[in-house]
């Protein structure tokens, strides 16, 4: 890998650093003829919303979890949404989810009278923090929700320790993380059970998609009940369920599209080879930049047993104080200049969003987070100040799909040369 870093900076008028045709490393998703075919298939039929594709993509995906149970959704909200309710979480009840995340893993709640109670993250791994969850746990809360942050598996032992010592259920959010391991251990199949998105942009995609696991068999039945409506007179057991067999207790209808089941079996099968090269691609980009001022991958140490899957929406941590205060905003303007492709990556803390704190949806009377609550539990400014501070802190990087030594080292060489540079841009 040619070293670059003491060329004159694009920025400033020098040679871009990228120059080789790289648009194929980021195509996503991998759609060939045996996609085409499955989804074809299904059309022909005419079977878009029966559920015989659907059920065998469910046990071929439970399968490859390692848990008993399957369940496939119209996209990963609704998953979570079943989840929640199939932890019976409801009316006056508490979730604990960290503050950084996709809305989906804690908004679900409010449609079930339930609030979120905010923990922060861990800085390194950004994940919800164990050691910040204890305290907030209450008699009302019902679940804990753990998101594997970007394909980054949380420290799901000393949270599991602590929901089973307070009674609460475990909640995973595998949106990001398809694949990854935590500990030697497929996340997903570690807590109560797992929610996860299969939208097209995910690491492993159906087009629109969600699904559920877990070995819980009533989580499954109850999840089943709340927006499965069609398949419950053959497949609900439980005394309490079956009365209300033939429509949703949710009023949801949760179903998921087959041709979006065909796909997802054929992305499976093909998933953990394409998943293996983009974990050889994204540790070789890392591991060229290791030792470099002002960067640090997102990524669990090698010895751990831990990996980041399919590494969806991939992070890295920026450092300024070690690029004498570089503003992430010019580091940012420089590497793309170079054709480094980098951008401010880290969501918005829920916590502080009007949605969470001033909005009554559901003209309660008062906000919606807080209306059976016993007490005002909305978090303002500074309450979590990990989630707040990564806003400076966090950049996005190539998610490489394919192991291309020579066109990912030009990217390595992009970012090296800024920060080997970063005096010359304040």
């Amino acid at each position: 890998m040619a070293d670059r870093s003491d060329q004159e900076l694009a920025l400033l008028g020098g040679p871009r650093a990228v120059t080789l045709d790289t648009d194929d490393l980021f195509r996503w998703p991998p759609i060939t003829a045996e996609d085409e075919e499955a989804v074809l298939a299904v059309l022909r039929a005419g079977s878009m919303s029966d559920w015989d594709i659907t059920t065998l993509f469910e046990a071929e995906y439970a399968a490859y979890r390692g848990t008993r149970y399957g369940l496939a959704f119209c996209n990963g909200t609704a998953a979570i949404l079943s989840a929640m309710f199939g932890c019976h979480v409801g009316r006056g009840d508490e979730i604990i989810a960290p503050s950084l995340t996709y809305w989906a893993s804690a908004l679900p709640a409010f449609s079930l009278g339930a609030t979120v109670v905010f923990a922060d993250i861990e800085p390194d791994s950004l994940c919800i923090d164990p050691r910040d969850i204890e305290h907030r746990i209450t008699p009302r809360t019902k679940a804990i929700v753990v998101v594997h942050y970007c394909g980054h598996p949380a420290e799901m032992d000393p949270i599991v320790a602590i929901a089973r010592k307070h009674g609460v259920k475990v909640i995973e959010d595998v949106s990001h993380a398809h694949g990854s391991l935590y500990r030697g251990r497929l996340t997903g199949a570690i807590g109560d059970v797992a929610a996860m998105s299969l939208m097209s942009g995910k690491s492993l995609p159906a087009g629109e998609a969600g699904i559920l696991c877990t070995d819980d068999r009533e989580i499954y039945e109850r999840a089943l009940a709340f927006g499965h409506y069609e398949r419950t007179q053959q497949e609900l057991t439980l005394p309490d369920l079956k009365p209300y067999a033939g429509l949703p207790l949710g009023g949801y209808k949760h179903r998921i599209n087959q041709t979006c089941s065909a796909m997802a079996r054929v992305q499976l099968r093909h998933y953990p080879e394409r998943m293996a090269e983009i974990q050889r691609a994204m540790n070789h980009f890392w591991d060229g930049l290791a030792g470099v001022p002002g960067l640090r991958a997102h990524r669990p140490p090698k010895s751990s047993g831990s990996t980041m899957g399919g590494w969806y929406n991939p992070l890295g941590h920026y450092l300024p104080e070690e690029l004498d205060g570089l503003p992430i905003d010019r580091f940012i303007e420089a590497v793309n200049a170079e054709g480094g492709r980098t951008w401010r990556a880290a969501s918005s803390a829920l916590h502080l969003h009007p949605v969470f704190n001033t909005a009554d949806i559901y003209h309660d009377g008062r906000p919606t987070r807080i209306a059976f609550s016993e007490c005002d539990v909305r978090q303002g400014q500074g309450s979590l100040p990990v989630s707040e501070a990564l806003a400076e802190r966090c950049l996005g990087v190539p998610w490489f799909k394919h192991y291309r030594p020579e066109q990912i080292g030009q990217y390595v060489a992009a970012y090296r040369k800024v920060a080997c540079q970063a005096r010359r841009l304040l």
